[in-house]
């Protein structure tokens, strides 16, 4: 819906917010999802749109929120209510005028520190209280103060309010570093960017004792929907761009290389120019690169070989430049990488292009960016489309990784049956338990795998530390590599014992290594490493999800057979002893 994009329109959204909520409503195909609230202001607003900003995103919230100024107490004491709650999320909403006690004029340096050291021990305090949740745990930073009695000087002098804000602020981000499960939301950002003024409405505080005005709302749960979307696995992953007067100004094919607009020479080269160098720290980051174009081949290429161009052809892991509508490139773009049309996000400068596409495949985000360069990237950067919790080797790899998986594609053309291709790879797999320095990657892939994956859970830091070591479960972690590279972790499997039987409660893997029956080596190693504990049989789980139908047969194939079906859910029985080995083209190095 037009709502919940850059720019929001909060007004409309303040004013609309029910019959917008009956709206979304109508949906039946929700996740559901249990947020906790623990304000240190008034929060009912907040809870009121953060609601409708998640039943647009597929999930449908209950909620959980504290009495006014009650974080402190619902965090560290016994708490029934919280504990049967079982939050899925918490939420810390506090800011400014939560804190308490700032240095007085006459204090000396230590008293200035003891003062910033008993702040954080009352965070630090509540953060390590609730990781007795196993959940996600979102806290404000701090928002910097509207009125300074030192002028400027409130930044440099230890008896400033903005300097102390700011010693707090770098602890905090020091401490989600260091804290499983904790994540920063970023107001000092935020409300310097909306601007203090708008930011804080003194008459709101002083009569219903809400911490920000009401049009900042919004604004707040917008960001604070980023970060939820990431932990939920719901961030894209591709970035597809339109080329002429949008990777650079002027038309290729017409103007020729020598003169299309980019570099640092005008005003408009320059804009396309800081584009370029954003969309780069996009791919630096993981995000995957696309090109779908009208354009020849050989000009579309011809682009990126201009000396001022920061994007290169390495950048892209798929590139369309032809005739073709542009949906239907949208669409071979998606088959290509093996994600969701729910995944890509895509960028063009013409607005009936924009439409089309949006027309034919409604899933694909197309943000508003107008004509002009220089809103693009606000545009990409407001919206958050690539927000992520953490930043892993494997993400700033990924378009090697998809590289690599367009090289073996087109090798494989070249062979008369799949399964020739695949004993030519020289695959190699690494399969085995759960090891203490792949547990972040593992939780990540557990929250952002979508398509293989079958019980579709999400799983904590600290729930992964847990399950490694715990002897009620079989736990295995999958690396592949072939005579192209290293893919890396892609793929897990964890069993929970209850007697001689064992139940699957997770079973994912990474979709850039699809159909090269990875998924049948590790479960070969699961049925070997039964055998040797005595497991008599298997319970299998699949729980259909929007995006995981590629799976919904895997059982199957595995020699499964059907026990009961729920819908569209199912469970699945596999007798280990009846169990043949399906890995025809992997070798196993455990060494």
């Amino acid at each position: 819906m037009k709502f919940f994009s850059h720019p929001l329109d909060v007004n409309l959204i303040l004013r609309k917010k029910k019959s917008i909520k009956k709206e979304l409503l109508k949906n039946s195909n929700f996740i559901d999802k249990n947020i906790a609230i623990l304000g240190g202001s008034t929060t009912s607003e907040i809870k009121n749109i953060l609601e409708i900003f998640l039943l647009n995103r597929g999930i449908k919230p209950s909620f959980y929120e504290s009495e006014y100024g009650r974080y402190y107490e619902d965090s560290v004491f016994q708490n029934k209510e919280l504990d049967e709650f079982k939050p899925d999320v918490i939420y810390i909403h506090t800011t400014s005028v939560n804190i308490l006690n700032f240095p007085e004029m006459d204090f000396s340096e230590s008293q200035v520190n003891n003062l910033f050291s008993a702040e954080m021990e009352k965070y630090k305090h509540i953060w390590n209280s609730l990781c007795r949740y196993d959940c996600a745990i979102i806290q404000n930073n701090f928002d910097l103060p509207l009125d300074r009695a030192l002028g400027n000087l409130d930044c440099s002098d230890i008896h400033g309010k903005t300097y102390f804000i700011n010693m707090i602020n770098t602890e905090f981000s020091k401490y989600s570093r260091e804290i499983d499960n904790l994540y920063i939301n970023d107001i000092n950002y935020l409300s310097s960017y909306i601007g203090l003024r708008v930011w804080f409405d003194k008459s709101l505080w002083y009569q219903a004792k809400y911490a920000l005005s009401m049009e900042s709302i919004p604004e707040l749960v917008f960001n604070l929907e980023k970060i939820l979307n990431a932990i939920f696995g719901q961030s894209k992953k591709c970035l597809v761009l339109d080329l002429d007067n949008t990777c650079w100004g002027g038309v290729i094919g017409d103007d020729g290389l020598n003169n299309i607009c980019i570099g640092t020479e005008t005003a408009v080269s320059e804009s396309f120019t800081a584009f370029q160098k954003y969309v780069k720290e996009l791919k630096q980051k993981g995000v995957t690169l696309s090109v779908n174009s009208k354009n020849d081949l050989h000009n579309a290429q011809e682009g990126f070989k201009h000396p001022d161009s920061v994007l290169n052809l390495d950048d892209f892991s798929s590139f369309k430049a032809n005739w073709n509508l542009k949906s239907q490139n949208i669409l071979d773009i998606a088959k290509e990488l093996n994600i969701g049309t729910d995944s890509l996000v895509f960028i063009d400068d013409n607005p009936a292009e924009r439409g089309l596409v949006s027309s034919q495949i409604p899933d694909v985000s197309i943000p508003n960016v107008g004509d002009d360069v220089i809103h693009f990237v606000e545009h990409l950067d407001r919206n958050g489309y690539f927000e992520q919790v953490s930043l892993s080797q494997e993400d700033m790899n990924r378009t090697l990784y998809y590289r690599r998986n367009r090289e073996r594609s087109q090798e494989q053309s070249t062979f008369k049956s799949y399964d020739d291709f695949l004993d030519t790879l020289d695959m190699v797999a690494e399969i085995k338990p759960f090891s203490s320095i792949y547990l972040d990657r593992i939780t990540q892939l557990t929250n952002k795998t979508n398509q293989f994956n079958l019980t579709t859970k999400r799983y904590t830091i600290d729930e992964i530390k847990s399950i490694k070591e715990c002897n009620d479960y079989i736990k295995l972690y999958g690396r592949l590599s072939d005579k192209y590279g290293d893919n890396g972790l892609i793929s897990s499997i964890v069993g929970r014992l209850k007697g001689h039987t064992l139940h699957i409660d997770l079973f994912f893997m990474s979709c850039r290594v699809l159909k090269r029956q990875m998924e049948f080596a590790i479960f070969d190693e699961l049925v070997d490493i039964c055998k040797k504990r005595n497991v008599v049989e298997i319970i299998g789980y699949y729980f259909k999800s929007r995006k995981n139908n590629i799976v919904s047969d895997l059982y199957k194939e595995l020699g499964f057979s059907l026990i009961e079906k729920d819908g569209e859910n199912s469970t699945w029985l596999l007798n280990v002893n009846q169990y043949n080995v399906k890995n025809k083209f992997i070798r196993i190095n455990n060494d």
